[in-house]
């Protein structure tokens, strides 16, 4: 028997590691099964969804820009990652809540309560990435790239293949770096970490901003800079939600007293 019985866990005995394995598949599993069904129903709209990713470039009114494949497969399996890729975005509120339950026998009876909440805004927060990523980033980086060809007379063809490799990869990137505010709220809650620690370590958070910004991006200021500034609200957003679940415990202690 634990000690947690009247200090507010729901559980009242310690699950060994082995089921804590068990569990971890069984969340894993649900997941994945979420995410395959989450894939045959994107199959069935792929041309729609690849035609939304490729409206940025279309739109473009530069001579002679087009798509190109280059191989027998490609259009193949350029339709199987459109699909993987929005099936994660479609599956997202399954597997967040699959996340969730998955650390909630380890909570306490009124941190079990953000439950739902954190499957909401973590949904939301994950899709608002990825629509950023789509309305500003990619049509106003690929805008100031593929202008250059034009600067210099030459007629840009891209590759299917990358094209979607470099969207799918920035979409993914975004979505989940919009995670930080509910994944800061989070873990202050567990105690893990709080305001002042993001505050302290601030610089070495812009670091890794700016690194990240580097390899997620493709080698141009405009496009760093589009991921750097809102990673840097996120971060700030961060410390008032760790601000926040702090303030929240606090006073729930002081309730309980």
């Amino acid at each position: 028997m634990s000690n947690s019985e009247g200090n507010g866990h729901s559980s009242d005995v310690q699950m060994p590691f082995t089921s804590h394995l068990a569990e971890l598949r069984s969340r894993l599993i649900k997941s994945t099964l979420a995410i395959a069904v989450g894939f045959s129903i994107c199959y069935a709209f792929v041309d729609d969804i690849f035609a939304l990713l490729a409206a940025p470039v279309r739109q473009l009114q530069i001579e002679g820009l087009t798509l190109i494949g280059t191989t027998v497969t490609e259009a193949f399996f350029t339709r199987m990652k459109v699909s993987f890729v929005a099936a994660i975005i479609v599956a997202s509120p399954v597997w967040l809540w699959q996340a969730w339950q998955f650390v909630a026998p380890g909570l306490y009876e009124h941190e079990k309560r953000y439950t739902r909440s954190f499957v909401f805004f973590g949904s939301f927060f994950f899709a608002s990435g990825a629509g950023f990523c789509y309305f500003v980033v990619i049509h106003f980086g690929l805008g100031f790239l593929l202008q250059r060809y034009e600067a210099i007379h030459i007629q840009p063809l891209l590759q299917i293949g990358d094209y979607l490799s470099l969207v799918s990869r920035l979409v993914l990137a975004f979505g989940i770096m919009f995670e930080l505010p509910v994944l800061a709220f989070f873990l202050a809650r567990v105690g893990i970490i709080d305001h002042r620690f993001l505050i302290n370590h601030s610089r070495y958070g812009v670091i890794a901003i700016a690194l990240l910004a580097a390899v997620l991006t493709p080698p141009d200021l405009i496009s760093q800079v589009l991921l750097m500034a809102p990673l840097m609200l996120l971060y700030a957003a961060s410390i008032a939600a760790a601000y926040a679940a702090r303030y929240r415990m606090n006073r729930l202690e002081r309730d309980t007293e």
